[in-house]
């Protein structure tokens, strides 16, 4: 099949970078099972006996089940790489309709004990590797008059979490970037959202127990990700919280009732404001952790009512 045959035989391309294991394999698998075509990013780490890296066994699974994949194995950090995988998209498959950026790192230390070599190289894969893919594709997708990309944040980037200053800060950066996105493609047609999963991944594993692990899973989240770069999907500059099969949407809130900076400070100068809760409309959270408690606990009273319906 020539490049020019296969943009026009309608099937949609995407590509899923950090997509090896764990979230970017369930979402590259998931895309496939809906028909697209998938470039499966990975950087090459360890080989198996027969010399296969991470990527490239996704995409055996891919095509065992019919579908049609690429592996690719640039490292989203090294200079050019955007350009050179969304290059290898195009040439491939001759067009590009999605783009879900999943490649990150996490981190292990207090602010205290991180050297600044250290949270430069954290914001160098969470928040330029995500920026340098996502320009590369930005072009070919307003030329093209559609796209959707969809950009890792987490609830540490949006509430914080002690011990995770570097991560916190990567993926509130990619917050206030996807929103920006959203507004300058919406002409184009070229959506941008943001998601905060929770799953049990290696980075997350160690923290939770065999229970919690099972009920994690990657390919809960995976459904929600293959919607939000569906081309009849309409979302756009949202950051969705999604996890236990459960998602809901979060936003940045400023409270009624303005004032002076200066009378501000004076009524407020010995008081911890009180965490934000409107039923059913908003909550205000103390970190990461009190986040998901509560996404967890709003997750298990939905998915039980929906039993209970039937």
């Amino acid at each position: 099949m020539t490049v020019k045959q296969a943009a026009e035989d309608g099937r949609r391309v995407a590509i899923v970078t950090g997509a090896g294991i764990g979230l970017g394999r369930a979402y590259a698998l998931e895309l496939a099972r809906r028909g697209m075509r998938v470039v499966v990013n990975n950087r090459r780490r360890e080989l198996d006996a027969q010399g296969r890296g991470s990527a490239d066994r996704v995409v055996e699974e891919i095509r065992a089940a019919g579908g049609e994949a690429l592996a690719d194995y640039e490292d989203v950090c090294d200079d050019g790489a955007g350009e050179r995988l969304v290059h290898r998209a195009l040439e491939t498959f001759g067009r590009l309709d999605a783009l879900v950026n999943n490649a990150g790192v996490d981190q292990h230390a207090p602010f205290h004990r991180i050297d600044l070599a250290a949270f430069r190289a954290i914001f160098e894969v969470n928040f330029f590797g995500t920026l340098q893919v996502t320009h590369a594709a930005w072009g070919p997708m307003r030329a093209a008059g559609h796209g959707r990309i969809l950009v890792s944040t987490s609830s540490a980037g949006l509430h914080g979490l002690h011990g995770l200053s570097a991560y916190s800060a990567s993926k509130a950066a990619l917050i206030g970037l996807a929103r920006t996105l959203a507004a300058e493609g919406a002409s184009r047609d070229v959506f941008c959202n943001a998601i905060a999963p929770y799953a049990a991944t290696r980075m997350t594993a160690a923290h939770l127990g065999a229970a919690a692990r099972e009920q994690m899973s990657p390919a809960q989240v995976a459904p929600l990700v293959a919607d939000l770069v569906d081309a009849g999907c309409r979302i756009n500059g949202q950051v969705i919280v999604a996890g236990l099969g459960a998602a809901r949407r979060a936003t940045t809130v400023e409270l009624d009732g303005a004032m002076s900076a200066g009378s501000y400070a004076v009524q407020n100068k010995n008081v911890s404001p009180a965490p934000l809760r409107v039923p059913g409309v908003c909550a205000e959270f103390g970190d990461a952790l009190q986040a998901f408690a509560d996404f967890e606990s709003a997750a298990a009273r939905g998915l039980a009512g929906r039993g209970s319906e039937g």
